[in-house]
């Protein structure tokens, strides 16, 4: 079965002298006019007033009339439109309790980008124009787009490390469900070992960050010695720990993206733990190598692929106590210290490899969430495998 899905190609891309300086103008006038608008609709609050994109639309008719932003006319309209969309957007998010509120954009820090619609480019064999420039993009087709498919949308951008990227937003219907299988596979997370399989496979965690870890502290103590101020020295050793950034993120994207398709591809259903990612960083022993091994973007490839292909992803509970529960005789250890990584059950006498027991009751526990549609926290046991004294139920999380 065919199933049409929104996916992104991008590409690197190599523009002009005068395609640079008309993005980075673009990039400019997105970012005021999303600060101007954010200030706004932040004042408006203030008077218990609601302010929606219309009303944002109609402001920045207002001021590309003045003398002051009169600049705003020097660039197209719709990616100044599109950041009113996405403030739009962001403060949907806000009210509906998914984001926090939408925070100003730093001219240092945030991502340069500039969105565009259809009517804002021209897209003929394989030969991309934006709007207000003469001459189409030097695209690096590092691969083709679907045949006969033309992009809705197209996000130009610039990361700190000074690449150009262009992402093309298009309907994919080369993506396939697959054949359905009845395998299903636990894959508990790590950091000795990135993944640990059900079927007692290990996958060993590449530490992308440790390899390029020299270079990158050397590189930011040539940044911290340097002036603060918009030196050129300055900007040439900050794009320095930025392409160092960049190195050790690709190679740790392209690692995920191989992993993730292979265990899409192999498995109809694929279990892990609802890990709680961002209160865990904030332990500053492991924060490093949690982020490093980059769980959250894992979890995300996993269940987008999923989705694509006619696969199932299932979140045990994070208090599911998997790696302290005997995968065979179903008792529960007191105690599980990290620095254990086998032990013996008492109830059974069965030696466990930690990781490997921890992603066979992710599992289960996810094959019993498939049926009942709900996970069951185990009692605690006996060494003879009796019912112990009963356990407070630790609180859930909202």
């Amino acid at each position: 079965m065919t199933t049409h899905v929104k996916r992104a190609f991008k590409y690197r891309f190599r523009p002009t002298d005068a395609q640079a300086a008309e993005l980075s103008r673009t990039f400019g006038c997105v970012r005021k006019v999303y600060n101007m608008a954010l200030a706004a609709r932040t004042e408006a609050w203030a008077r218990q007033e609601r302010v929606n994109y219309n009303q944002t639309s109609a402001m920045l008719t207002d001021w590309k009339k003045t003398e002051e932003l009169a600049y705003l006319n020097e660039v197209s309209s719709v990616p100044l439109q599109q950041a009113l969309r996405h403030l739009q957007l962001a403060f949907a998010n806000f009210f509906g309790k998914r984001a926090k509120y939408p925070r100003f954009k730093s001219r240092k820090r945030s991502r340069r980008s500039a969105e565009y619609t259809t009517s804002a480019f021209r897209y003929r064999d394989g030969r991309l124009t934006l709007a207000k420039m003469a001459e189409p993009l030097d695209i690096v087709w590092s691969r083709s787009l679907p045949e006969g498919v033309s992009p809705s949308t197209v996000t130009v951008s610039q990361d700190a490390a000074g690449r150009w990227f262009v992402s093309m937003l298009c309907e994919d219907p080369s993506v396939r469900s697959l054949p359905v299988t009845d395998t299903t596979v636990g894959i508990d997370v790590g950091l000795d070992h990135l993944l640990t399989l059900s079927t007692g496979e290990k996958v060993s965690n590449p530490r992308h960050e440790r390899r390029d870890r020299t270079a990158l502290a050397r590189a930011q103590r040539n940044l911290a010695r340097k002036v603060p101020g918009e030196g050129a020295n300055r900007a040439k050793a900050r794009r320095k720990v930025a392409r160092i950034h960049a190195r050790i993120a690709d190679r740790r994207r392209d690692g995920l993206h191989k992993l993730t398709t292979r265990l899409v591809r192999e498995n109809q259903t694929l279990v892990i733990e609802d890990l709680t990612v961002r209160t865990m960083v904030k332990n500053r022993s492991l924060a490093r190598a949690i982020s490093d091994a980059a769980w959250s973007e894992f979890r995300g490839m996993l269940e987008y692929k999923a989705a694509w292909y006619g696969r199932e992803v299932i979140a045990v509970d994070r208090f599911f106590p998997s790696s302290k529960l005997c995968s065979a005789c179903g008792a529960l250890a007191r105690s599980m210290p990290l620095h254990v990584r086998t032990w013996t059950c008492e109830g059974c006498g069965t030696t466990h490899d930690r990781d490997v027991n921890a992603a066979k009751n992710l599992k289960a526990a996810g094959l019993a969430v498939s049926v009942c549609g709900a996970g069951v926290r185990p009692q605690r046991r006996t060494p003879g495998g009796q019912p112990a004294t009963k356990q407070k139920t630790p609180r859930r999380e909202p």
